[in-house]
């Protein structure tokens, strides 16, 4: 889908809302409720800000002729049910979910309110929606990547270190998502010569003690896969990866850019500014957009970042080819 035919799909959107933005001003102000996982850090405020920036190109303004009710749930389980009532009880026309985590707190507490998701790996096999072409029910959104998206974290793991004979996958087994991302790459790892073995992210100290169990045994890399316990634990993975010279590939650029080697996968921000041109699905559901769902959109939606400066960076195995790119 070229821009053009996306432009047009955002358009056929708007039939969705009672009436136009530019109808809007002598109506009543239309409410968003937004629910963030993370830390009102700088990453996620820019997410943020590319949400607010999609609704604006379609004549939404905050505080003009709509009103965005934000909530920071901190990485917190409590905190996101907490905040999942309290945006439904706002009786919103629309509410903003920014990951897996957040879906089924809301989902226990509405079936009618619209939700549009992103950084949702896996929106199926968590029973979120029915399928991609046909959600259904009140949900629509952003699938986060394809599934074989991992494979290619383990290919790049490898062209970077040749050396690596095994991998440690860190993933979440809560998350539908985090048991897909492994068995993608477990069932790539023998055509390289890799052994591969998962570490849970569930607490600071697990993630320590099994990273350097692993590390002692040499020749080794990380790939850590998509999950919120990932953004919670970033700076103690990053740093654990430095500590044990293990060359280590992210899901996410911000790992990149906060030290660790390299990254590859979607690009966040520009997940969060088409979001904002969802809105509202159609009372059928309006079809789940996959991360690389269009040939416009398959460049955007592989983003490669490396850091030049990380602790563990062989710049004879790093080609020109792992610089960054993609933007």
């Amino acid at each position: 889908m070229r821009r053009r035919d996306f432009i047009k799909v955002i358009a056929g959107s708007a039939a969705a809302w009672p009436f136009p933005a530019r109808a809007q001003q002598s109506e009543r102000i239309r409410r968003i409720g937004v629910l963030m996982n993370p830390e009102p850090n700088a990453d996620s405020q820019a997410a943020l800000a590319a949400f607010v920036q999609g609704l604006r190109e379609l004549g939404w303004t905050d505080g003009s002729n709509v009103r965005i009710e934000t909530r920071w749930a901190g990485g917190s389980a409590s905190a996101i049910r907490k905040y999942a009532v309290e945006l439904v009880e706002l009786a919103p026309d629309v509410i903003f979910a920014s990951g897996t985590v957040d879906m089924a707190p809301l989902l226990e507490v509405t079936h009618t309110v619209p939700i549009v998701f992103v950084q949702v790996a896996d929106p199926v096999g968590a029973g979120f929606i029915r399928s991609l072409a046909r959600p259904g029910g009140n949900v629509t959104g952003f699938v986060q990547f394809e599934y074989s998206l991992s494979a290619k974290w383990l290919e790049l793991l490898k062209q970077i270190a040749p050396g690596v004979t095994q991998v440690a996958v860190l993933r979440d087994p809560a998350v539908t998502a985090g048991i897909g991302q492994f068995a993608v790459i477990e069932s790539l790892a023998p055509s390289l010569g890799i052994d591969v073995t998962a570490i849970n992210v569930h607490d600071a100290g697990e993630i320590k003690r099994d990273v350097a169990s692993f590390a002692s045994s040499g020749n080794g890399g990380l790939i850590l896969t998509a999950s919120a316990l990932a953004v919670v634990h970033r700076e103690l993975i990053i740093a654990l990866a430095a500590q044990h010279k293990l060359p280590a590939i992210y899901y996410r650029r911000s790992f990149a850019t906060s030290g660790g080697l390299i990254s590859y996968g979607y690009i966040v921000a520009d997940h969060f500014q088409r979001a904002g041109g969802l809105r509202r699905p159609h009372s059928q559901g309006r079809k789940a957009c996959r991360s690389s769902c269009t040939d416009a959109d398959q460049v955007r939606a592989s983003d490669q970042s490396q850091n030049r400066q990380s602790a563990w960076s062989d710049s004879s195995a790093v080609t020109d080819h792992h610089r960054r790119r993609g933007d």
